[in-house]
């Protein structure tokens, strides 16, 4: 099957300065990637996010320092989160690529997608901008798919080493929005822990620091893909980071390429039985540019896996 992939030259433009981890040549090692690796990819120009869209979970102070404030040469929100002149477009666009998936999807034309965008989202929350994140673009997608097309049981599942808190925090009163996540424990930002459960729609399996593949597989295996076949979910969205491969600076997981093909199979075949196919997948982290090229070529194919 042929597979939208959206994406947008703005993001690669958004650039946090010299040296840091979350950098322009990690899109651009995914986009190369992928075109030399992959055939039947649909190459898409993602739109751009409207303020109604991202306002759905994102409050208004928070959409104008993002949008509103001119921005010189490098403007640092916090230690980690710094925007240049193009980042408000690259939010803009990672955001309206999550969208624009999601009404492929629920309109019945393209049940997959793949967005190959940054920055990243996960960690923003409702009002700040926070761990290289400016817009939350799996959770204004979720939203889409609630609030523009009604669904009453969509998934957000994030397999990033690193714990989305912000979309967990957006989300953990919404009983429509499940969010189920594996990620290193005692790791930036120190949130995701067992016993938070939301209104019941909340499901963190912390790893120790050097879990292999098989304990990862294990920790979905057991708790989080079961839990996801009980919620029965219209939709699944992704948070796609691969920092938790065994190469990656930021982390100490031992995860492989193959573990990731495993794991997007076995949601594949999730959103088949629940949600008439309907998967929409968005890059978050992944620092290794060696591994986030292996990492997003064994994804996107098992995406395209009948």
């Amino acid at each position: 099957m042929s597979l939208p992939v959206y994406t947008h030259p703005a993001c690669l433009q958004h650039s946090p300065g010299r040296g840091h981890p979350e950098c322009p040549e990690r899109l651009g090692a995914v986009i190369d990637s992928l075109r030399g690796a992959v055939r039947d990819l649909d190459w898409r120009e993602a739109p751009q996010a409207l303020r109604s869209q991202l306002a759905r979970v994102h409050a208004p102070e928070l959409i104008a320092e993002i949008l509103d404030v001119p921005t010189v040469g490098a403007r640092r929100l916090d230690s980690d989160t710094v925007m240049n002149a193009h980042s408000a477009e690259a939010a803009l666009r990672a955001a309206g690529a999550g969208v624009a998936a999601v009404d492929g999807a629920l309109r019945g034309r393209e049940p997959r997608a793949f967005c190959a965008v940054r920055p990243p989202g996960h960690h923003a929350t409702a009002d700040i901008a926070m761990g290289f994140c400016l817009f939350n673009s799996v959770a204004v997608a979720a939203a889409h798919a609630v609030e523009a097309h009604g669904l009453e049981r969509v998934a957000v599942v994030d397999f990033d080493v690193h714990h989305g808190n912000g979309t967990q925090a957006i989300f953990e009163r919404d009983p429509r929005v499940f969010y189920l996540s594996s990620h290193q424990a005692a790791l930036y930002p120190d949130t995701g822990f067992r016993h938070e459960r939301g209104v019941g729609n909340l499901v963190n399996v912390p790893l120790a620091a050097g879990t292999d593949g098989a304990g990862f597989r294990k920790a979905w295996t057991e708790i989080l893909l079961p839990a996801l076949d009980d919620a029965r979910p219209q939709l699944i969205l992704v948070s796609a980071g691969f920092d938790a491969h065994r190469l990656d600076p930021l982390a100490d997981l031992d995860i492989d390429v193959e573990d990731y093909h495993w794991l997007t199979r076995e949601l594949v075949a999730l959103a088949e039985r629940h949600a008439q196919g309907r998967i929409v997948s968005s890059l978050e982290g992944g620092y290794s540019l060696s591994a986030l090229r292996a990492s997003a070529v064994a994804h996107v194919r098992a995406l395209m896996d009948a």
